[in-house]
């Protein structure tokens, strides 16, 4: 029996995802030694980040953040049912995704800023250099620290990220992965589709 199913990610959600994925493995691993794809990388990033601001406001309805953003109480209640494996299935992002995705976006827009102000100071490069060359290395120096800070965090936060999908992918028994790849998602029950209040 064929299963339905319904179109979760528009092309530019997924587009977004795969091509950040890209840009911070380049930007991770490019850092010292690559300094020029490192920032272009960290460029990319930026716009990407700046279009997907925009289409959490504009897009389609699982892309626009007030479709997956939870208060601190609902999102504490639904990791308390993952954990004893009660946790509703959402067509969209689930609470703890839709926290997720907020935290990367601030650690991802917190790593660009300081990644900014450090190629200014240090490259005397970038859109910041007019008001960052000449700071001083003890500056500099602090600026870079507080970049690689927030590049490790959002590491970090990219590796729970992952954990979240697979834990998510076996306890609803779906391939979310896949789902990110092709758009669509199975389409279990009418709940499916009723919209979040």
């Amino acid at each position: 029996m064929q299963t339905k199913q319904i179109k979760v990610w528009d092309p530019f959600i997924r587009v977004f995802h795969w091509t950040l994925v890209l840009a911070f493995m380049v930007s991770y691993i490019t850092e010292d030694d690559f300094m020029r794809v490192h920032a272009y990388s960290g460029y990319l990033i930026l716009g990407l980040v700046g279009l997907r601001l925009l289409w959490g406001l504009m897009g389609g309805r699982y892309a626009r953040f007030s479709n997956f953003l939870y208060t601190p109480s609902e999102t504490i209640a639904y990791l308390k049912d993952v954990a004893s494996f009660r946790a509703k299935r959402h067509i969209g992002h689930n609470p703890a995704g839709g926290a997720m995705i907020l935290a990367l976006l601030v650690s991802l827009s917190m790593t660009l800023f300081f990644g900014l102000l450090t190629y200014g100071a240090m490259e005397y490069a970038g859109p910041l250099a007019g008001i960052t060359a000449g700071v001083g290395d003890s500056m500099a120096h602090g600026f870079k620290e507080v970049h690689e800070f927030f590049a490790n965090f959002t590491l970090m936060l990219v590796l729970l990220h992952v954990l979240g999908v697979l834990v998510a992918s076996m306890q609803h028994g779906e391939n979310l992965v896949r789902s990110m790849v092709t758009g669509t998602k199975e389409l279990q029950s009418a709940e499916d589709l009723e919209v979040k209040s």
